[in-house]
């Protein structure tokens, strides 16, 4: 399986780019970044782009891909919500399209929020299910949304936010207990990275899939 991986420097996308490279199911990973992942593997190819709402480029490369795994995402804390919904649902859509468009047997999976509803008063998580509603009607092979609550990075994975990163590295001993009690709420970024190369490979009946889901997915 040849997958695409958009936002492999964030703490979720470099998690599932480790997965990917470990996982003996995924034959080749290409990282689109502004930045290089830093990494070096016989699978992983980069490609550095600067802009991230015209791949007109850079859309041939897409065309061998299998999957996608969309993991860039910003905060909407500061912002405005013309603002927000350009830098979340117009920067994920002109990545969609130009890969619907390369191909259209790619397995597109979205890493979005827990609490997401186009109907929300919420405007991030409002914005974010108008997002969900538009991928869902692109002409891809499958589309998976999903929805992790709190994520433990792994293997050492870090936030590139300090104030995230300390409280990761303050919670981190009561993670798998927290885990345990509340496997619809909590998850970790190997189990995003194992369930979306899952989701990739095998499908799944529901295109929504929340932190319970990622949990069995990645344990099964």
């Amino acid at each position: 399986m040849n997958v695409v991986i958009f936002g492999a420097t964030g703490m979720v996308g470099a998690g599932v780019l480790l997965e990917c490279l470990e996982d003996t199911r995924v034959t080749s990973v290409l990282v689109v970044g502004r930045s290089s992942c830093g990494l070096s593997h016989p699978k992983l190819q980069e490609i550095l782009h600067t802009d991230f709402f015209d791949y007109t480029t850079i859309q041939p490369r897409f065309a061998d891909r299998d999957a996608c795994f969309f993991c860039l995402g910003v905060s909407s804390a500061g912002m405005d919500e013309a603002t927000y919904r350009h830098l979340t649902y117009d920067l994920t859509l002109a990545a969609a399209r130009a890969l619907a468009a390369a191909n259209r047997r790619i397995t597109f999976c979205y890493v979005s929020g827990a609490g997401t509803d186009g109907k929300s008063r919420m405007m991030w998580a409002r914005i974010k299910g108008q997002t969900e509603d538009a991928l869902l009607h692109l002409p891809f092979q499958a589309a998976y949304m999903v929805r992790p609550g709190f994520i433990q990075p792994l293997k050492g994975v870090r936030s590139k936010t300090r104030l995230y990163q300390a409280f990761y590295t303050a919670l981190g001993p009561l993670v798998p207990v927290a885990r345990r009690l509340f496997p619809r709420h909590v998850t970790t970024t190997v189990a995003v990275g194992r369930s979306m190369i899952r989701l990739a490979a095998e499908g799944n009946p529901q295109p929504i899939i929340e932190a319970a889901d990622l949990n069995r997915l990645a344990a099964d």
